[in-house]
């Protein structure tokens, strides 16, 4: 028996380095570490020792006889990685043979470049998010320096907190493993304390040698189209914030009063926002999901989500584990609107193969839709519509929503709907102090050191822009750890000029 790892996986290798016979791939010496949707276990190489299991923080490491469900179609995607030889996904190697492509990899180690009797920094961390926290981790785990966490909300977490929707237990048990660091003896907290509001970034480098920012991409992006802004359009990082109780996000900020919505966008967040509108309110009553979207989601008259992608199935955003998860709703139809002769012939090309995106929707149901027919007509169950080679051209409607008029097919034809989502990708915010990229919504950077702001650096979404899942966030931090430890060797830190105490002080009098 091999195990399987499975659809929540953060790929933040913690499995690898514990894999006593290399068998989980791609390693992050690997070139293909970082494009992959996820790890992959070789099922010939496994020895079913379970110590990847045993270390994988989200639990997405089970063993294959165990795969119930739509899970078990993860012990042939597991496989298949290793069987096919498309770029980035090597063949299998044979037991005890790395091949060329595979290298031996051991224990993570962090290089200490600061000398045994090199005083203490004190960094301070603005962001309690996964890439804070493994900037954090780093810092308490590999130096002897004293981490100061700054947090605007009154509860840390950042995204695993109020961004991992509420069906996603796993993904959220990713905090607990960052959670532990809260109590840290070098660590000192400060939530409902906002760096540019109730401190300034000078004060807040004033009091630490250096100051790491990991304040993720705070708002979305937007449509540029007539109409957004009609009662009943928003965003999806509003919906995905009010069903996770974010404290700026009101209880009544969503109206579920529609049957049909459109969510413009074809990435996770936007399976995220279909998935919790169409699911059974009973199957999310014992997460952790806001009660007031659980009370409103018992009410809601959404019978149909559609989904607006702009390109073709094989092109979409969404990986591959997702899109399986939505195959195995109960009660829920799913449907691929066949108004463009490209996708069916894309999906019929694409195969049954696990490791494509547009094969796993090969035996989906496909027809071409008429959207005269209200939702929910004769019966219908309640149902998610994929509509491929689509975009949004006007939000319709006088003050509220009347429908979404799209291009497709021979030209443009108006989808009725009662509300509208944009999920079509974050972006960062200027932070008062630092420069900022307003085409790419983020700081610019040098390995992580923030142009012209000598002991100031970035480190996730604000650093990169809005890629990569939670894993990602772990080789990112390392980058910028190691830049600000090199900076500390050099001598190229400012002094600071007040102590911890003075900004525990100054921070308590300042705190919202």
């Amino acid at each position: 028996m091999a195990f399987a790892i499975t659809q929540t996986c953060c790929t933040d290798a913690t499995c690898v380095a514990v894999c006593p016979v290399n068998c989980i791939h791609p390693t992050p010496d690997e070139r293909a570490f970082g494009s992959t949707e996820m790890l992959y276990v070789d099922p010939k190489a496994c020895i079913d020792c379970g110590a990847c299991a045993d270390a994988c923080p989200v639990d997405a490491i089970i063993p294959v006889d165990s795969l119930t469900g739509g899970q078990r179609e993860y012990a042939d995607i597991n496989a298949a990685y290793f069987e096919q030889s498309e770029a980035g996904a090597p063949a299998a190697p044979e037991a005890g043979d790395l091949g060329p492509n595979f290298h031996a990899w051991g224990k993570p180690t962090f290089e200490r470049i600061l000398p045994p009797d090199f005083r203490p920094l004190r960094v301070a961390i603005v962001g309690t998010g996964p890439a804070g926290m493994y900037a954090a981790e780093d810092l308490l785990l590999h130096t002897r320096s004293e981490v100061t966490l700054v947090d605007r909300l009154p509860v840390a977490g950042g995204l695993v907190r109020y961004g991992v929707a509420p069906d996603h237990p796993a993904t959220k048990k990713m905090g607990d493993a960052f959670a532990r660091f809260y109590t840290h003896p070098r660590v000192r907290m400060h939530l409902g304390l906002e760096v540019g509001a109730n401190v300034t970034a000078e004060e807040l480098a004033a009091h630490h040698d250096a100051v790491i920012y990991a304040v993720g991409a705070a708002t979305d992006r937007r449509l540029g189209i007539p109409g957004e802004d009609r009662t009943g359009s928003i965003s999806a990082t509003t919906f995905v914030a009010w069903y996770n109780a974010h404290p700026e996000v009101a209880p009544d900020a969503v109206d579920l009063s529609a049957e049909r919505v459109v969510v413009v966008g074809n990435g996770n967040v936007a399976l995220d926002v279909a998935r919790i509108l169409v699911s059974d309110p009973e199957t999310l009553a014992d997460t952790e999901i806001a009660r007031h979207a659980l009370e409103a989601l018992r009410r809601s008259k959404v019978r149909e989500v559609v989904l607006l992608g702009r390109r073709g199935p094989e092109h979409a955003a969404y990986t591959r584990s997702e899109l399986l998860a939505l195959k195995h709703l109960p009660e829920v139809d799913l449907l691929v609107d066949d108004h463009d002769p490209r996708i069916g012939a894309t999906i019929d090309a694409a195969g049954p193969s696990p490791t494509e995106k547009a094969g796993i929707l090969r035996g989906v149901a496909r027809e071409a839709v008429d959207w005269s027919v209200p939702p929910g007509a004769a019966g219908q169950r309640r149902r998610i519509v994929f509509r491929f080679h689509s975009a949004p051209v006007e939000v319709c409607g006088d003050e509220d929503i009347r429908s979404v008029r799209v291009t497709g097919g021979a030209g443009e034809l108006e989808i009725p709907a009662g509300m509208a989502l944009r999920a079509i990708g974050y972006r960062g915010v200027p932070l008062a102090g630092l420069p900022f990229d307003e085409d790419t919504g983020t700081v610019p950077h040098e390995g992580g050191r923030v142009t012209g702001r000598p002991g100031t650096y970035v480190v996730g979404w604000i650093k990169r822009g809005p890629s990569g899942g939670i894993g990602a966030n772990r080789t990112c931090a390392a980058e910028t750890v190691g830049t600000l430890l090199a900076d500390a060797v050099a001598d190229a830190l400012p002094a600071p000029t007040g102590g911890p105490k003075a900004f525990h002080r100054l921070a308590r009098r300042r705190r919202r």
